[in-house]
């Protein structure tokens, strides 16, 4: 009896295994829990609603051996709402677009410094740690959104699986250490502080911008879209400095 009920579970398992919308719903529960668990903690930015979907998701596969293939065939759904999502990051910034054009200076001059030294310093640091060649271009478009970021990899001769993944954990780092770090810092003006953060994090540090405060979310996502721009320049330029 107990071999057949187990027999009956294996049975069940395989079958829902195959369907896609099993990790749709998996990946669903698991930012659904991380939300519940930073909503519990008082909005600490230390526990990432992200970060924690993305360790529950990862012991899940990883316990049943399942492949990212397989995994991406139920998520994709969820992966195409980041386009709707990015257009409407227009919405904020419509609204404030006044106090965006004024300042179009400052926004110029922490593109150009924050861009150089997103690409620069993480290429510097591999490079002094001993990092293979191909590991130093592939950290070096690691603060763009994933989709930029990959072609730029693979354009420079990087690799874009291995740029994805970084991409993932800069915006995860830079969504959780921001506020703190900017606090800390005595930084007070939202337009500074969600352009910082919306250009070493991409699209994760902009969502943690919105949490706090809508102008600095709207600064954020003005990162993000000019960042993409500047990097796709910038990182080619550095490559050819390289040994």
């Amino acid at each position: 009896m107990i071999q057949t009920g187990h027999t009956a579970l294996a049975g069940v398992w395989v079958y829902l295994h195959a369907q896609p919308l099993l990790w749709l719903t998996a990946t669903l529960a698991a930012y659904a829990a991380g939300v519940w668990l930073h909503l519990r903690a008082g909005r600490a930015p230390a526990v990432n609603a992200v970060a924690i979907a993305v360790a529950l998701l990862v012991a899940v596969l990883l316990s049943t051996g399942t492949s990212y293939a397989t995994y991406f065939g139920g998520a994709q759904f969820v992966h195409f709402l980041l386009g709707p999502a990015t257009v409407a990051l227009a919405v904020p910034l419509f609204r404030n677009r006044h106090l965006v054009g004024r300042a179009w200076l400052p926004i110029a001059a922490a593109l150009v410094a924050g861009s150089l030294t997103a690409a620069g310093s993480a290429m510097a640091i591999a490079w002094a740690l001993g990092g293979s060649r191909q590991t130093l271009l592939s950290l070096a478009p690691k603060s763009v959104t994933t989709p930029i970021a990959m072609g730029v990899s693979e354009r420079i001769g990087g690799s874009p699986s291995l740029t994805a993944v970084l991409v993932i954990c800069t915006g995860i780092v830079g969504a959780v250490v921001a506020t703190p770090l900017l606090n800390a810092m005595g930084v007070r003006d939202f337009r500074a502080r969600g352009f910082a953060v919306g250009l070493a994090a991409h699209g994760l540090g902009t969502a943690r911008a919105f949490q706090v405060d809508e102008l600095a979310g709207t600064f954020a996502g003005v990162a993000v879209g000019l960042n993409g721009i500047a990097t796709a320049v910038i990182v080619p330029l550095l490559v050819r400095f390289l040994p």
